[in-house]
């Protein structure tokens, strides 16, 4: 039996998973979380053989969780599922640890079949989103820039990123101003909805 453990943040779509996993003979759902920190809470509690994580959940996002576990328990193989791909994506899941990727839109046995090829040592990234992957423009800013623009997200002012980046708030505006110039757009949060529809946040 593969032992799985479902992370997502919505009941509805977790328990559909868990229904349709628990058709497969050979699938064991072992474990469930609503959360990123529940997910790796409940991980290291059960030793899942496969986690299926979902990308966006609270607390810690699936990027996050995959890391924490790919040094935690790296025996354990990490799928990410996502509803809303981004060609960066995949790429991010796969440096963070994950051993797949996949859309919820995809056809009924795919995570079935997805856990099974992890859990035997292989990869999986969903075709069209791996195709859009290779066309996407590669991200032109720095990590310190991605992550001084992901915190500008509300229009936080430069001194409260500041204090969360350790960083003066003169080089933030010099990070904020760079992000922008690059992207060419005018403004900081023209910057971060180009950045976040590319997948690179």
């Amino acid at each position: 039996m593969i032992r799985v453990l479902l992370a997502d943040d919505e009941e509805l779509i977790r328990a559909a998973l868990a229904a349709l996993l628990g058709l497969e003979p050979d699938l064991d759902v072992v474990a469930q979380a609503a959360d990123g920190r529940a997910a790796v809470d409940a991980a290291l509690a059960h030793r899942p053989d496969v986690a299926v994580v979902d990308l966006g959940m609270p607390v810690l996002d699936g990027l996050q969780v995959t890391a924490e576990l790919a040094r935690a328990l790296p025996a354990c193989a990490v799928v990410i599922l996502t509803g809303r791909g981004r060609p960066a994506h995949p790429t991010r899941a796969l440096t963070a640890g994950a051993k797949g990727f996949l859309v919820k839109g995809a056809p009924g046995g795919a995570l079935a079949d997805v856990i099974r090829r992890v859990h035997g040592g292989g990869r999986y990234v969903d075709p069209a989103l791996a195709a859009e992957a290779l066309a996407a423009p590669s991200c032109p800013l720095t990590p310190r820039e991605l992550e001084v623009l992901r915190l500008a997200e509300h229009g936080t002012p430069a001194a409260v990123i500041a204090r969360r980046t350790r960083l003066s708030a003169g080089t933030v505006r010099n990070y904020l101003a760079a992000a922008t110039q690059k992207l060419g757009v005018t403004s900081r949060a023209e910057a971060y909805l180009l950045a976040h529809r590319h997948g690179w946040l």
